[in-house]
């Protein structure tokens, strides 16, 4: 089923980046966006290819009230060979479908959402940027769309998809951030919806996030819920620590989320031969680790930054140096390892990568 396209007019395209150096992160979006719509008994419907601009949505529509929404994220690539790359795109509308079942919504079929996000992307291919470390991201979303007050799930949903071009997500690039260890407020809790991607946890995350910001600090590293004792993730990353000759990070117990690039560190650096657990880590263990030297990296994971050393970690009121806040020789490793594969510069040996231009 291949989306209805109503293109822009020539004299309405929005100016493209002139200065890819200066691109920043989530606020350009191209001329066109992807919309289906959900109904029981119908299925999705209507799939169509339209002019950016604003959403139509009921005051009374049930994600406004109750919280129903979720999302993705992901990347196109521009390669060297002008080549067009996405990397693990199946597996972001599996997990955008793991949402959907957590938060009681419609789930996509995997391969329709796929072509309908290609599709996008090929309509707006000459706004994927060419420069190093810069590429076009993606945004699939679906919301709530009964207008209903009550609380059950929707019997409506709409589907979007929203792209533009994006350079560094964190102002500090590949310098190693600050991260401030958080030990009142908590993120989400086991049985909850934090190992799902909605709205929700983004928003219990804000204060904190905003506090740290406040003094200094680029991100919030998590605590889990229930004892405030043992580490989960940071901000909109999940998070490693080299302890020794072992990598570690935290299990996915339910309070966290499967992160595609956390997945991808892990099979990498088991391919190396490295020693790397999915174990519980205590905030003391880390600090102990840092005091003792035995600490050797921490770095985060995510699509929007990759990887993003850590070069300190701020516990109770105490600063701890990680890797002399440089980045370590297992975080480059990593990030030219799989940027190399986004890219389509290095060998794909799983099969990551999917060329669709």
């Amino acid at each position: 089923m291949e989306a209805e396209v109503t293109q822009v007019e020539s004299n309405q395209l929005k100016q493209k980046p002139t200065d890819e150096s200066q691109l920043g992160f989530g606020d350009i979006f191209t001329d066109h966006m992807f919309l289906a719509n959900y109904e029981d008994g119908k299925g999705w419907i209507n799939p169509r290819i339209v002019p950016y601009g604003d959403l139509s949505i009921d005051p009374a529509a049930m994600s406004i009230h109750y919280g129903q929404e979720i999302f993705e994220g992901l990347k196109a690539y521009r390669g060297k060979d002008g080549g067009i790359y996405l990397f693990r795109p199946k597996d972001n509308f599996r997990r955008f479908n793991i949402s959907a079942r957590r938060m009681c919504m419609a789930e996509l079929d995997v391969d329709q959402a796929v072509n309908w996000m290609k599709q996008l992307i090929l309509l707006e291919k000459a706004w994927i940027p060419k420069s190093e470390g810069t590429s076009l991201y993606i945004r699939p979303t679906m919301i709530a769309t009964e207008p209903h007050l009550g609380v059950r799930p929707s019997r409506t949903y709409s589907f979007f998809i929203i792209i533009g071009p994006v350079g560094a997500y964190y102002k500090e690039g590949l310098d190693p951030v600050k991260i401030y260890v958080e030990d009142f407020y908590v993120r989400a809790s086991v049985g909850g919806t934090g190992e799902v991607k909605t709205a929700g946890n983004y928003a219990a995350s804000l204060l904190a996030a905003e506090k740290a910001k406040e003094k200094g600090f680029t991100q919030v590293l998590w605590l889990d819920a229930k004892h405030l004792k043992y580490i989960e993730e940071v901000g909109t990353m999940n998070i490693f620590f080299v302890i020794g000759d072992e990598v570690i990070t935290a299990p996915l117990s339910g309070s966290i989320l499967s992160g595609i690039t956390r997945d991808s560190v892990i099979q990498i650096v088991r391919d190396w031969g490295i020693k790397v657990s999915e174990r519980s880590l205590t905030i003391d263990e880390v600090i102990n680790a840092a005091q003792d030297g035995t600490l050797k990296e921490a770095f985060g994971t995510g699509t929007a930054a990759v990887i993003s050393p850590v070069g300190q970690i701020t516990y109770k009121g105490k600063d701890h140096v990680v890797a002399g806040r440089q980045m370590g020789e297992l975080s480059q490793r990593l990030y030219d390892e799989i940027v190399g594969i986004q890219y389509g510069q290095r060998p794909d040996k799983r099969g990551w990568v999917k060329r669709i231009d």
